[in-house]
Formats: C-alpha cells, structure tokens, sequence
C-alpha cells in the first residue's frame, strides 16, 4: 500500500448502498463545481492545486529562510490562531518524539490565556528567540496582542536592529496592519494566497515555514499531497467522493457527530485540524456534522462508554496507521502475577491493533457506523496525502450540504461582543 485508503465496509449495516449513491450524485456535481470554479466561494479554491504549483524554488526560499533564522535563534515562537497554526502544529507533533523536550518551535497567539504568555515570556528569557508571525490582517486579537508582547520581548533583549532580522511574517501580499508593519520594519516575509482560506492553508507558507523550522521534510510533505491530487482528482477519485457521500448518507439519517478517532498519540493535532477544517466549513444555516475527537485506548476510558451506550447519533472514522516506526515486544514474566504471560514476544502493536478491531467490532456491535482511513506508515509523505484527501472531501461534502464551505460568517458573533465589552471605538 502506497496511499491511504478509505474503508466504510462497517456502515453498511447502517446505510445503504442505494442511500449513498443517492449521495454520490450529489457528491459528483459537487466535485465539478470545485473543479469548474462555480460553486459557493469559489473565489477560495487556491487549494485544490496547491501542491502541484509549488515550484522546488519555493521550497528553497523557504529553507534559506528557516536556516537563518536558526543561526541566529535556538527557538523559534510560531504566533497565530486557527488556520495559521493548527497544521503545523498537526505535523510537528506527528513527526516529533514523544519526550522531545527541547522543542525548536513553540506556539503563541491560540489564545488569550495570561498565565500562557507569562510562563511563555519566562521561557523564552534566557534563550535566544525568533518569532514567525502568521496573519492575513495583523489584526486578529490573539496572535495580535501575542505579537505586540514577544516583539517588545525581543526589542528589548537583542535591539530593534537584530529583532528586525529574527521576524518573519506571513501575511498578505499588499494589505493589512501586519503588511505595513512587515514593509516599515523590513522583516522577512512570505505571502499567505489570496484564495486560499486558513483552514486549507497547511500546504503554503503557513503551514510549511513552522514544519521546516522544526526540522521536518516540506518536501514529502508536498509531495504526498501532489501525489494524492494526481490520484484523487484522476483515476482514483472515488476516495474523497465516497468519504463526502456516506459521511452525508449517515447524516441524513440521522448520525449528526462524527468521532474522528486514533490510537496513536501523535494524530492528536491531526484530530483538531480536521475538527476545524470541517467545524467551520460546514457548520451554517443550522446544519452539519458536528466534529469532534478522541485519543484511543486512552479514552476507551472515558468517553469509551458514552460512545458504546449512549446516543445513538454518532459516527466514528479511524486513523489506522499500519506500520509503527520502532518495535516493542512484551517480555515473559516468571511469576505472571499480572497474568499477561499470554502477550509475551508479541509487540505492543499487535495488542494495540488488536484494541482497534475489537472496539470497532463492539462499536458497530452497540449501534455505531464505522469507517476507518488507513495510513502505511506516520510520515511527512503520508501526512500530505492525508490532508489533501481530507481538505478535497472537505470541499465536496460542503457542496453536497449545500453551504458555503469556503466562508466562516458565525466566527463575528463573539468578536463584536467582546469588542464591544473591551471598549473598541465602533463597537457597541
């Protein structure tokens, strides 16, 4: 196996195949007005060829970039929100040690919490530090204000002379407040497209500067999502119209939350990008699944029970990666007092999977649709097909609900509010 592959063998039980081509249809006319550039926000379909525009001289701006800044700072903060982290952050947890400690690459700017900036600041008070900040406005107010603090950090530790030279900003390419600034100031700077939004912005600067800065391959990481463009939209294009369609199938059924579920710690952040990517693409005119996800086994634990007994409105899709990186066998114990002598020389994965299956088995079992997206191995290549396949299902699944996906109009409701309760001159 060289590409993820989608199963959904284990709804069928639960939908039909009759309901689900009822839903390809859709899906199909969904598809070409993505491709056509007629549907619903088509003025934000940069991403759908994303991965086979970017030229190997892109590439290298963005490593020339990364290496100088890495010669001048030994951490680099990643200031942004949404969007403008959450992919990469996706990848360089998926990619890093689990007990990496001395991490190249933090993150500021996710949220508003003061004890955060505060121990952020603490840390960063003896290192030298870099900041990439990453905003289409300059305005939003969590990377804002996380930039203003860290910026005056900076300032005052190495002089606004060498600070100009450890920021690098991605924004846009002529306007904004981070613009304005980027030009007076003469940072560094690289250019969030026009027409791609931020939820499908992994695959440019947003998303690729903070990889490489964590020292992980941008290369494969394109390149696996080229290679699933070719296939997707060519002879393999089933693979995300079947996700869209029967993900649709269940909904019209009744199944309104989708569980996006591992059983690898390191798909943690993979789990939040797709909850965004899907969150706000779909969640409009009171319709859309609602997305959300789980670690396993851990919250086997948990959240284990509600999702055996409790409602039955819920749908799961399983990340299953098919091949650890290290092996792990379980030794003989002579006394055997904990009773796994039964699990000596099979490896920890073996039990892991077999975790897998049977929670499916019993999920399906207790009323639960079941689909599963199968990866050959966590790496950067796989990672790229992973999201291309989901941002393209992600475009066909919104057409076939009929929304915008494109457009996040509910994000305003809590900005004007607490605009207005902060004072904001023209907010009442």
């Amino acid at each position: 196996m060289n590409r993820i592959e989608f199963d959904y063998a284990k709804v069928l039980n639960f939908v039909t195949e009759k309901e689900i081509d009822v839903q390809r249809q859709k899906a199909v006319l969904s598809l070409e007005g993505v491709m056509k550039g007629t549907c619903k926000g088509n003025d934000f379909l940069g991403w759908l060829t994303l991965p086979s525009q970017i030229s190997d001289d892109e590439l290298r701006k963005i490593n020339d970039c990364v290496r100088n800044l890495k010669s001048r700072a030994e951490v680099i903060v990643v200031i942004g929100i949404g969007g403008s982290y959450l992919g990469a952050k996706a990848v360089i947890e998926a990619m890093s040690g689990s007990f990496d400690c001395c991490k190249q690459v933090v993150f500021a700017g996710h949220n508003l919490s003061e004890d955060y900036l505060y121990e952020l600041q603490r840390y960063l008070a003896d290192k030298s530090f870099g900041l990439c900040v990453i905003s289409k406005s300059g305005t939003t107010t969590e990377p804002a204000i996380a930039f203003r603090l860290l910026k005056e950090m900076l300032e005052k530790q190495v002089g606004q002379e060498e600070a100009r030279k450890r920021v690098v900003a991605i924004t846009d390419e002529k306007k904004g407040a981070l613009r304005a600034l980027a030009d007076r100031e003469g940072y560094a700077t690289f250019v969030i497209p026009d027409n791609v939004g931020g939820r499908f912005s992994v695959l440019t600067p947003v998303g690729l500067l903070p990889i490489a800065m964590a020292g992980f391959d941008i290369e494969a990481l394109v390149k696996g999502a080229g290679d699933m463009q070719n296939f997707a939209l060519g002879e393999g294009r089933k693979i995300a119209m079947d996700y869209a369609s029967v993900r649709n199938a269940l909904y019209e059924k009744g199944y309104t939350t989708e569980i996006t579920v591992n059983y690898n710690p390191k798909l943690h952040f993979v789990g939040e990008w797709w909850k965004q990517l899907f969150g706000e693409s779909e969640g409009k005119e009171h319709k859309g699944i609602f997305p959300t996800s789980v670690d396993f086994s851990t919250d086997l634990h948990s959240m284990g029970q509600y999702i055996q007994d409790g409602r039955r409105n819920l749908f799961e899709t399983v990340l299953s990666i098919e091949k650890t990186k290290y092996e792990v066998p379980i030794p003989r114990d002579a006394s055997d007092l904990d009773k796994l002598n039964y699990l000596s020389g099979k490896r920890v994965d073996e039990v892991n999977k077999m975790a897998e299956l049977g929670t499916r088995l019993a999920h399906v079992d207790g009323g639960v649709p079941n689909m599963q997206i199968r990866i050959p191995e966590l790496t950067e290549y796989y990672l790229g097909q992973l999201f291309y396949f989901y941002e393209l299902a992600c475009g066909i699944s919104g057409g076939i609900l009929g929304v915008n996906t494109f457009d996040q109009p509910g994000v305003e409701a809590y900005k004007n509010n607490m605009f207005a309760l902060l004072g904001k001159p023209g907010y009442k």
